[in-house]
């Protein structure tokens, strides 16, 4: 590389990591004067929050910011060399337009690498700090008060064969009422079996099934009898069962995509949600080459209104992109938009975008 690649790279990077620190400070300022209740009623000391919220709250916010204060780096400073003539000198000098924004390409694809190694197992790993301290402190000071009893029954398809359900499913005891399990096979059940009550045995590390009526059928011939403290292999473990809201932010990708297999053989649907958090942790990475071209192809003409207008077209740029990325997700979630294309979607069109862009701009 040479001097004009490092004299924009530096400029890229200085830039970017000076607004990252500031607007992350704001954010966590906000974040304070919000919370400040829950702090108090927390009994926790200062350094203690630190520790048990800031520690994962700081990673999760970076995250959320990261593409768009790339982008208002880039036209802040590229707005600010347009201003003082230096992309006249450059291109003066016999610089192409493609070489000049070839240190662009290389700063945005090392902090899109960056971005997604973190997004990977770093934020998700400091979602659960963030998370637990939220779920402990933050939504039990909360007006709302869910009902008990929602969402606690499950029905599941343990294997390609069983199937399994019950209701009433208690955390704390790792218990739930009205259990049954279903063999079938050839559109056919040739076994049944139902329970008042069924525990989690911590020694045995095995579901147990209390009062239950088994039920083997063969054609016309059904075997009846009655068990008691009957041992049921299930491969579902009591925490798989707690409903977790902030359970997509909190698992790294290898874990989420072992999660979302099982419930795929387990027959669970809903799995959008789940589907849209891990195509996105790979898109939006990539959102921050694109955001850096358009920024660098909007900002590196010299116009009226100078850094303000600039400044002002990117943030609306910005703002689109967050509602088309809102929409999809959605669309993905509560419709049948395929989550792949929700994930890609803001991308795909703000690449054709940063093309339009391109052939418009004089060279």
């Amino acid at each position: 590389m040479k001097i004009l690649d490092w004299y924009i790279i530096r400029k890229f990077l200085a830039t970017f990591i000076f607004t990252l620190l500031l607007i992350t400070v704001i954010a966590v300022v906000i974040d304070t004067s919000e919370k400040a209740d829950d702090f108090v009623k927390s009994g926790l000391g200062t350094k203690q929050i630190i520790m048990a919220y800031y520690i994962g709250f700081i990673p999760f916010i970076m995250s959320m910011i990261f593409p768009f204060v790339s982008f208002i780096s880039v036209i802040y400073f590229t707005s600010k060399m347009a201003g003082q003539s230096e992309f006249v000198a450059i291109m003066t000098g016999g610089v192409r337009y493609n070489r000049m924004l070839r240190p662009y390409v290389i700063a945005a694809a090392f902090l899109s690498i960056v971005f997604w190694m973190a997004s990977q197992t770093g934020v998700p790993k400091a979602n659960v700090i963030r998370t637990d301290f939220q779920a402990n402190y933050v939504d039990k000071n909360s007006s709302y008060t869910p009902d008990p009893t929602k969402g606690n029954s499950y029905y599941l398809r343990v294997d390609s064969l069983t199937y399994v359900g019950m209701r009433y499913f208690d955390t704390t005891s790792k218990s739930a009422g009205n259990f049954f399990l279903e063999k079938i096979k050839n559109d056919q059940e040739y076994y049944n079996l139902r329970a008042d009550r069924i525990r989690w045995d911590t020694a045995k590390k095995m579901w147990k099934a209390d009062n239950a009526i088994e039920r083997k059928i063969n054609g016309l011939h059904e075997a009846v009898r009655k068990v008691n403290d009957t041992l049921l292999n299930l491969n579902i473990k009591p925490s798989e069962l707690k409903r977790d809201e902030y359970l997509k932010d909190k698992l790294t990708t290898a874990q989420l995509k072992q999660f979302i297999h099982m419930q795929q053989v387990r027959g669970v649907e809903g799995l959008n949600i789940y589907k849209v958090e891990l195509y996105h942790r790979d898109a939006t990475p990539f959102s921050v080459i694109i955001l850096t071209l358009i920024g660098a192809i909007i900002a590196s003409r010299k116009i009226r209104g100078g850094s303000g207008f600039h400044l002002a077209l990117g943030i609306i740029m910005a703002f689109s992109f967050v509602v088309m990325d809102k929409f999809a997700v959605t669309f993905a979630t509560k419709g049948h938009l395929s989550p792949v294309l929700a994930a890609w979607m803001p991308n795909i069109i703000f690449a054709g975008v940063v093309l339009w862009l391109y052939r418009r701009t004089p060279k």
